[in-house]
């Protein structure tokens, strides 16, 4: 059923998370990242690695589907959704031990030749509702159709372009039981990326990484050797995706780009595909 215009504007309820050492570390060990800041108890308080807020993310973009005007879309509607892009603004970095509450709120919806264009912001808020992250998330449902008038009631701001001569890169393998293990650590259940059968189902050649592990993985390498492994720098990170990085493969991290605070980066997958375009990530 097509996709209804009057749903933006509308907001999910309050999700409450209790972010523990166990989740932050089970989360980089995922990503087979040893940063202390995300491991060492006896150091610090551990923090989150910086792509952690999509874990906080996942249970409001779910609850998008229970919103007054979406009862029409079908459950063969909902796995066509694509993540199309990210882009992620990190106010200060998660600390182990917080309680933060998570919303979303549906803020555009258009037709566009493959199918329905929706962008969701995603607030996190501190208990004393400190802002701590906000989160700019482009879906497209592919084939699915949208009455009424494009509408938006908050608009992404445009991603920051970098680009330059030099280039890095750096080769980075991902196991065929990457995505099981990142469902898991992250608690970010969607079956086209561990369910065969339902990516099959769904038109895939098999099952998928998550864009954003194939992001984290990217963020992962450009804090240890861009940024002297300080996750704190860290300020705002995204980009587009655009091909899917299939299991197991080694995927190519290229930085193309390091100027006035911003790295700009690309990821390929094993054949050459670009799986992350217009990659950034802001920093201090």
């Amino acid at each position: 059923m097509p996709f209804n215009t009057a749903v933006v504007g509308g907001q999910t309820k309050e999700f409450v998370h209790q972010v523990d050492a166990r989740w932050l570390m089970a989360y980089a060990s995922g990503l087979a990242d040893t940063n202390a800041r995300y491991l060492d108890t006896s150091a610090h308080t551990v923090i989150g690695h910086p792509v952690f807020p999509v874990c906080l993310e996942w249970p409001a973009i779910l609850d998008c589907f229970d919103l007054p005007g979406m009862e029409s879309v079908s459950a063969e509607e909902r796995v066509r959704n694509v993540h199309a892009a990210h882009d992620l603004h990190i106010f200060r970095p998660i600390q182990a031990g917080e309680n933060l509450t998570t919303t979303a709120t549906i803020v555009g919806l258009a037709q566009i030749k493959p199918g329905a264009a929706q962008t969701i912001r995603l607030d996190t808020l501190a208990e004393d509702g400190e802002l701590v992250c906000r989160t700019y998330q482009l879906g497209i449902k592919r084939g699915v159709d949208v009455i009424g008038e494009a509408k938006t009631v908050d608009t992404a701001p445009d991603f920051p372009l970098v680009s330059g001569d030099e280039k890095q890169r750096f080769s980075i393998p991902v196991a065929r039981e990457t995505a099981h293990v990142y469902t898991e650590c992250a608690r970010i259940w969607n079956p086209v990326h561990t369910d065969r059968a339902v990516a099959l189902a769904a038109g895939l050649p098999d099952i998928i990484l998550h864009g954003t592990a194939t992001m984290a993985f990217a963020v992962s390498r450009i804090v240890d050797h861009l940024l002297d492994g300080d996750p704190t720098r860290v300020t705002r990170l995204g980009g587009r995706f655009t091909a899917m990085v299939l299991m197991p493969s080694t995927i190519t991290l290229e930085i193309h780009g390091n100027h006035d605070d911003v790295i700009g980066y690309s990821v390929f997958t094993q054949d050459g595909q670009p799986a992350i375009s217009q990659g950034f990530v802001c920093y201090a």
